[in-house]
């Protein structure tokens, strides 16, 4: 009891109603320096003031200014997933779903600057990926919209109040220990892989020329690495709470659609657009069929149960 009360402080700490409210304002003080900056530079490079070798595109079009604020805005979405992560599984996995679809989104902005207004729009390999970003972000769009409104159904099971009260209690415990933990070592791979691509512009040479372009893969690829860790103990744990079979492969599809996920930083062009998409779809889907099974209460029934009968 002694160890769950210090840890309880620790999130209340990291993840409170409270430091979020602080970190939401602090976010949006750095996010609009960083593009008042980020104009700046792009100013003194067309003024020849300054040279950045290598730089793709990210100081030659004011419009490219808009993607520095918008990786802190996902940063701080980074943050959400972890303050959500003990209240709602359904809300958890939605914010994998929108940091995805902000990374598509804030990929667009960069690609404008880029873009080549021709009738050859789609042979020129940019315009190509401009527009299956165009279509997915608005896929995305809706598909976590239907994912919202089926997250927020809820059905009564056929196990006692008493039953479920100490079950969940124990869960969301067990959860904001996890989302406790992982805040330092999401900062600490965040800052290193910040500075790891830092050095790697200064120190710029042949063998750094693509450090640009793999710029929407930085921090996010060990993101959801990390969070396929946290998706896996997460479902194994839940075995401990509940055995019924809807849920279990509800969390098991979960931990596919974060995979898929991760899947889509290893590709590029359209298979990383449908990747994504099919995550997303796949997690849909999941949850629908989920909600079927919980709106049929004789469907309902733990595993265990069944297997006696």
């Amino acid at each position: 009891m002694l160890i769950y009360k210090q840890w309880n402080r620790i999130y209340d700490q990291l993840l409170s109603e409270r430091v979020k409210v602080k970190a939401e304002r602090l976010i949006l003080v750095i996010a609009i320096a960083s593009f008042i900056i980020h104009l700046l530079l792009i100013v003194l490079v067309d003024a020849a003031l300054i040279h950045i070798p290598n730089s793709g595109g990210l100081l030659e079009n004011p419009i490219a200014a808009i993607y520095t604020p918008f990786s802190f805005i996902l940063v701080y979405e980074v943050y959400l997933l972890l303050f959500y992560l003990p209240k709602s599984i359904s809300t958890y996995i939605s914010k994998q779903y929108e940091i995805i679809t902000l990374i598509i989104i804030r990929r667009l902005f960069k690609d404008l600057s880029n873009l080549s207004l021709s009738s050859d729009w789609f042979k020129i390999k940019y315009d190509l990926q401009f527009t299956y970003d165009l279509i997915a972000a608005v896929l995305l769009f809706f598909l976590i919209y239907q994912f919202y409104k089926q997250g927020k159904i809820n059905y009564r099971t056929g196990s006692s109040e008493q039953q479920i009260s100490a079950g969940i209690t124990k869960f969301i415990t067990l959860k904001k220990v996890l989302a406790a933990s992982l805040v330092p070592v999401l900062i600490f791979v965040a800052v290193y892989s910040f500075v790891n691509w830092s050095i790697s512009i200064v120190d710029a040479d042949e063998g750094n020329a693509v450090s640009f372009e793999n710029i929407n893969n930085i921090f996010f690829e060990q993101f959801f690495t990390i969070l396929i860790i946290a998706d896996v103990i997460l479902l194994l744990v839940s075995f401990f709470y509940t055995d019924q079979f809807h849920k279990v492969i509800r969390n098991s599809g979960f931990v596919i659609s974060t995979i898929l996920i991760r899947l889509s930083f290893s590709v590029s062009g359209l298979l990383n657009t449908l990747l994504i998409v099919a995550a997303i779809v796949f997690g849909l889907l999941i949850l629908l069929i989920h909600n079927r099974f919980e709106a049929d209460s004789e469907l309902t029934v733990p595993l265990k149960k069944s297997e006696q009968e």
